[in-house]
């Protein structure tokens, strides 16, 4: 699914604190830590504390820590692990599950029931307002037998599904407190929770407070009593230059280009984390040029995603091979992907009569997205295409995209579990609901090969259906496949546990201050 959340006004006053630091001149100062607070830094915004409403980056970070799900995933090793269920069972036929849910409450200190869980589930999958419902899109009925009890019945086995019951939006709402104060007031401001923390005050645009929660199912968690800030920084400079001055533990996204930097000082941990996350071009098949198959394919051929890849991320990124992420379970790292071939890429171009023919590429304001859209206006120039450069804000990117008013979009998005099923759903499946991430490419054999993947128990022939979908997909041009990217994360080494994991998820209930 679509990560793309970083676009928007910064806050006065985070514009007032990075123009003080930058005035420093960006020196490392001695720490100011405050033993009580861990302070995170990212230009990922939160905008909504319920856990159905949004798919953006800022909130399935936050969603983690405020809401426990009925699995959790080990920070460690990935495995799926209980959580709100200490165990389950499944039916032989592989459509029912039944999950046994442990003794725990949430933050008011009331009991977790089935109900509570049937009640999160199904606002999931059938509230209109569900920003994502596709990861129960296999699911029948959520039901509570009873306090202790939740059956889940599928429309059919579906390989994926416990995997799918992880993930961000999943998390245990309080049934009786959203229908007692209503959807809306129920997550305005301090929501009942269910996971590690709590909300302490929420300042939208600017910072989200969170404090450990007291009736936390995990005992001895969250491991540190401190206080955690998730504060809103658009600005990548503004984020380095309040790590160097000793004003916050963690950096978000840090620019590839301070990478190496921030590697050399000696009171920084800057690890490049794994990810699920692909950087890719988006085509609008919807409209000429990019209709064309053979134009597709020329656009395809005439991109050097190495030479890319090694520009805008100092050679941090590996090159893409296929439509899907590479950390993916069953991506075939052996297909050749997508030769940058110059003179192949003029010759489809002629053959497919679009020589000479406009392209608008949407691009956003940071430094990473204008890099990429001035490589591939050059690329294609080169090759015969017209492309002109539209610089747009985040609601009039979606708003585009959506509608399908554009020809091309370079964006990212990362997957939510190791399976590929979300993935293929979310990027190349045209009868899956996303329009495939609004290329709107449709292949029924794609399709069908979908659908095929979930129900196959056999993980050989799993990993064979998978193949053929990326052969197709990459070979049909359904994206254009630009480069595998780690997530760049600055950490203060007073910290210990805390990690950003593939999943977007801060492991903050690990984590604890040292000296």
């Amino acid at each position: 699914m679509n990560s793309l959340s970083g676009f928007r006004p910064r806050g006065a006053g985070a514009v007032l604190r990075g123009s003080a630091l930058v005035a420093m001149g960006l020196c490392w100062a001695v720490p100011a830590f405050a033993d009580d607070v861990i302070r995170v830094v990212s230009p990922y915004q939160t905008t909504t504390l319920d856990p159905m409403r949004s798919a953006a980056a800022g909130n399935i970070e936050t969603y983690g820590q405020l809401y426990s799900r009925l699995l959790r995933r080990n920070s460690e090793t990935g495995a799926l692990e209980p959580g709100l269920a200490e165990k389950w069972e499944i039916s032989p036929e592989g459509r029912s599950y039944t999950f046994h849910l442990r003794d725990a409450q949430f933050s008011d200190g009331s009991p977790i029931t089935a109900a509570d869980v049937a009640f999160s589930l199904n606002r999931v999958r059938s509230d209109k307002r569900s920003a994502y419902p596709a990861p129960l899109g296999a699911v029948e009925s959520v039901t509570a037998a009873d306090a202790k009890t939740v059956l889940i019945t599928l429309k059919s086995a579906f390989a994926p599904f416990l995997g799918n019951a992880e993930i961000w939006n999943t998390g245990i709402v309080s049934k009786s407190d959203v229908e007692k104060r209503g959807d809306e007031a129920a997550f305005a401001t301090v929501p009942v929770t269910s996971g590690p923390y709590e909300v302490k005050q929420w300042k939208p645009n600017e910072k989200l407070v969170l404090q450990p929660n007291p009736h936390y199912w995990r005992k001895g968690y969250p491991k540190s009593d401190a206080t955690v800030e998730l504060i809103e920084i658009t600005s990548p400079e503004t984020r380095i230059a309040m790590l160097k001055a000793g004003e916050v533990d963690v950096v978000r996204a840090v620019p590839w280009a301070q990478i190496d930097e921030l590697k050399a000082a000696e009171s920084v941990d800057m690890r490049l984390e794994p990810s699920t996350t692909i950087y890719m071009t988006l085509l609008n098949h919807k409209r000429e040029p990019f209709s064309n198959l053979k134009a597709r394919q020329a656009a395809g051929k005439a991109i050097d995603n190495r030479a890319m890849a090694a520009a805008i991320t100092r050679g941090y990124a590996e090159p893409a091979n296929t439509t899907l992420p590479g950390s993916l379970d069953f991506h075939d790292k052996d297909y050749p992907g997508i030769p940058h071939d110059p003179a192949k890429a003029k010759q489809l171009l002629a053959e497919s009569g679009m020589v000479g023919r406009e392209v608008k590429i949407l691009a956003a304001a940071d430094a990473p997205s204008q890099q990429t859209a001035l490589l591939m206006q050059a690329q294609w120039q080169a090759i015969g295409l017209k492309p002109v450069i539209v610089n747009v804000d985040s609601g009039a990117w979606w708003d585009a995209t959506g509608k399908g008013d554009y020809d091309a979009a370079a964006n990212w998005w990362y997957n939510e579990t190791p399976d590929p099923d979300l993935a293929v759903r979310w990027a190349v499946c045209g009868s899956c609901g996303s329009n495939s991430y609004n290329t709107f490419y449709a292949n029924p054999k794609v399709d069908t090969l979908v659908e095929q993947g979930t129900k196959e128990a056999d993980q050989a022939k799993r990993a064979e259906i998978y193949k053929k979908i990326q052969k197709i997909t990459t070979e049909e041009v359904a994206q254009i496949p630009l480069y595998y990217a780690p997530n760049a994360v600055a950490y203060s080494k007073r910290l210990q546990g805390l990690k950003l994991t593939p999943s977007l998820q801060w492991t903050l209930e690990e984590t604890s201050i040292g000296q």
